[in-house]
């Protein structure tokens, strides 16, 4: 269903601004992930990975916003058993996912991009019920 935002509705160069700067905000936090992995602050961590994630959130709410006329699915899958996951290679995979996500942008390939911003989010995901398990 598409919403008819009129005057509402934020030019697109705004969305895709916010897009941008919550991706750099997820990479930036997940980089300080990767200090707290080396530092063995496992709290630390835990933190940077759910901001990260929230940051991927919202930009996946922009995409919706951006993209409402596509009407698209997502098939995508992320491959990854959190049973099974490491941690920090995961980190690693997600950060170029977004690198590549950036990329896609600056091209003007917005379903590539949104493709890249919604499997590192599912990764993150996998993150965090790693954590959550090992909690339990």
């Amino acid at each position: 269903m598409k919403v008819d935002l009129q005057g509402v509705r934020e030019p697109r160069m705004a969305l895709e601004e916010k897009i941008t700067k919550a991706v750099q905000s997820a990479h930036e936090y997940l980089e300080n992930s990767r200090k707290s992995i080396t530092e063995n602050n496992e709290n630390a961590l835990v933190d940077q990975v759910w901001k990260a994630s929230a940051e991927l959130e919202y930009a996946l709410f922009l995409f919706s916003v951006l993209r409402q006329e596509d009407h698209q699915t997502h098939p995508w899958k992320v491959d990854l058993e959190s049973k099974q996951i490491e941690v920090a290679p995961t980190i690693t995979s997600t950060q170029e996912l977004l690198r590549e996500a950036k990329t896609s942008f600056e091209k003007g390939d917005l379903p590539e991009a949104h493709k890249n911003v919604w499997v590192a989010r599912g990764y993150l995901l996998k993150v965090q019920e790693f954590f959550e398990k090992k909690r339990k």
